[in-house]
């Protein structure tokens, strides 16, 4: 049995009890909202903390609150599930909606929160193992190791974001806040990620973040296509994230495109996007744009199945997401596990 080690706990009962537990001593002091990634993560010792601030306490991190018109205001304690059963969530968020439900499985999320999934540790084949596995090869960078063992090589650490939601909340230009006992500030979801396996956050450590904020759903179309071996459970071995807004013309004003699990944050395929924005959806700019999406990816051999296979898959699920934001028939079909079958 796997036993979590001794830490002190502090129950907080308000945002400013938290912020200012977490300032006493940041590097050391751990934040639990649902706890689906941190017990296990403290009980392998991926993570060690001296204090634990547990938040379920903090009402004003729960709720879902707003209207679609100006935009949805959700808690960062807010469960997973509650997100999925929301009917207003349902009807003007689909894409977030379907990015939220594939996340690992019922009993996980009825424990686990959006803030906790937007913040998720990045993950990789070597770093993701027991304590005794990963002491026999000497650790790896992530940890207290010196060597990143996917690229022996590189001087940083190549763990993958991992997060479901994370792709899909920066393709619609969400936001988050972040408070601190200094202060708060609102930044766009696909700041708060940065292209590093280990400071895989923007977030400071003193922060909190407590709410992410939709924009207005008028106009907004969005989805999100997610690969992996099973249909439940299994994390992202890629997760895409797109959304449009077109004009009275059918020509896309707006788009986001951002892919999870290639690198260490949500990549935004900003080649991909500038092909779509100023057309009209049709198949020639779906293909165009899916070819492009294509450049950014850089999956390595950290996760399942193989790199290449993986980056060709970057193509065809962006091309089967706008496909279906632009009502044409699809090239795939889902497989009762989940996955999608392609006539390619």
């Amino acid at each position: 049995m796997m036993r979590l080690p001794a830490f002190n706990w502090v129950g907080a009962r308000t945002l400013a009890d938290a912020a200012a537990a977490i300032a006493a001593d940041p590097a050391n002091t751990r934040l639990v909202a649902g706890g689906t990634d941190l017990w296990p993560n403290l009980k392998r010792r991926h993570q060690g903390a001296s204090t634990v601030v547990g938040l379920r306490g903090v009402a004003e991190l729960h709720g879902i609150d707003g209207d679609p018109k100006t935009g949805m205001r959700i808690g960062a304690m807010t469960r997973l599930t509650a997100i999925i059963g929301h009917p207003v969530l349902r009807a003007a968020y689909p894409g977030f909606v379907r990015a939220v439900a594939s996340i690992s499985s019922p009993v996980l999320r009825n424990m686990g929160t959006i803030g906790g999934n937007l913040c998720l540790d990045t993950r990789c084949t070597y770093y993701n193992q027991n304590e005794e596995w990963r002491q026999a090869i000497g650790y790896c960078k992530k940890e207290v190791g010196e060597t990143c063992w996917v690229a022996t090589s590189s001087p940083r650490c190549w763990a993958i974001s991992a997060s479901d939601s994370a792709p899909l909340v920066s393709a619609i230009d969400a936001r988050v806040k972040l408070v601190s006992k200094d202060g708060e500030r609102v930044i766009l979801a696909r700041e708060l990620f940065n292209d590093d396996g280990i400071s895989y956050l923007t977030k400071r450590q003193d922060e909190i973040l407590t709410e992410l904020l939709l924009p207005p759903a008028g106009g907004l179309q969005s989805t999100y296509w997610k690969l992996r071996r099973r249909g439940s459970i299994d994390f992202p071995v890629l997760g895409v994230g797109v959304s449009i807004q077109r004009g009275d013309h059918g020509t896309v004003t707006q788009a986001g495109i951002h892919l999870g699990a290639v690198q260490s944050f949500p990549v935004r395929a900003q080649k991909a996007i500038d092909a779509l924005v100023g057309q009209p959806l049709t198949e020639e700019t779906i293909a165009l744009a899916a070819t492009l999406a294509k450049q950014p990816a850089t999956p390595m051999d950290n996760t399942d199945y193989t790199l290449q296979w993986r980056r060709q898959m970057v193509e065809h699920y962006v091309d089967g997401a706008l496909r279906e934001l632009a009502g044409l028939p699809p090239k795939a079909q889902p497989s009762r596990e989940g996955r999608f079958v392609f006539d390619v």
